[in-house]
């Protein structure tokens, strides 16, 4: 299973929240397993991903990681060494400005047009680490490098993939959850209401889920699905749990059964 980093900032009033959150990517989302409040300025460091990284290999061996995927924003060689050590194979992006055997990665992929991929013809030093370099020109002419333990190929997938981690993020915010909202500042008082969140965030997507799998959401005429799979589940549960429908039951049994693993990544 794929493995996805990030970090989601909001404020309340001056106080800045952040919240370091890792967690497998399932059915177009990326499922939260564990996270940690970070200090107000954001500071996602090498320490805490370490830290957090650590807290579920306790639970999920590094056997059953497919990889990690995260963004430019979780980079360093003491990070690198430690997801080598551990056994997890890495697809991170790296910054344009990073030096590769004495060459920066935008003078090494710099005349990339958009949709071009391309990758260096052996692996190289990566922060201290031997890795293959990938690297794309996104539709806005952005330039995207990522470091791989992966085939090209599957590098493109997988750290596509990754950014399934922003869809959960604006559910459980102000598309969703209202997660932003909240008027608590304390860490560990903010870990635990992420947790609940968290709870009824992932029991909509097991219903949404599972509906999805007898009729799926109406298409609108724009192409894109009418409603979300989360709030799909979450508004069938919440009709049945308000008006006690026949359903209740099966949906309740439904909670406690693990998720499909979908086709792919």
């Amino acid at each position: 299973m794929l493995l996805s980093l990030d970090r989601t900032t909001w404020e309340r009033g001056e106080s800045p929240l952040n919240l370091l959150v890792l967690g497998v990517v399932l059915h177009g989302y990326t499922v939260p397993l564990v996270w940690t409040a970070l200090d107000h300025d954001g500071n996602s460091g090498t320490v805490k991903c370490i830290q957090l990284v650590s807290r579920l290999l306790q639970a999920l061996p590094a056997a059953r990681w497919k990889g990690l995927g995260a963004d430019r924003a979780f980079i360093g060689g003491e990070w690198f060494r430690f997801l080598r050590r551990k056994n997890i194979k890495r697809a991170i992006r790296i910054r344009k400005n990073a030096v590769i055997d004495e060459l920066r990665v935008d003078e090494w992929f710099g005349d990339l047009n958009v949709g071009e991929v391309r990758c260096l013809a052996e692996r190289a030093h990566v922060h201290g680490e031997v890795m293959q370099v990938v690297a794309t020109r996104s539709p806005a002419g952005d330039l995207v490098a990522i470091a791989t333990d992966f085939s090209v190929w599957d590098t493109c997938v997988l750290y596509r993939a990754r950014w399934t981690v922003e869809c959960t993020f604006a559910s459980l915010k102000v598309r969703g959850f209202d997660l932003e909202r909240t008027g608590i500042t304390r860490p560990e008082r903010l870990e635990r209401l992420f947790g609940l969140v968290i709870l009824a965030w992932v029991s909509g997507l097991r219903v949404g889920v599972w509906l999805q799998a007898q009729g799926p959401v109406k298409v609108k005429a724009h192409g894109r699905a009418a409603m979300s799979l989360v709030r799909y589940g979450a508004e069938r549960l919440g009709h049945a749990l308000r008006w006690m429908l026949p359903e209740l039951p099966c949906l309740i049994k439904l909670l406690r059964t693990p998720f499909p693993m979908p086709d792919g990544v």
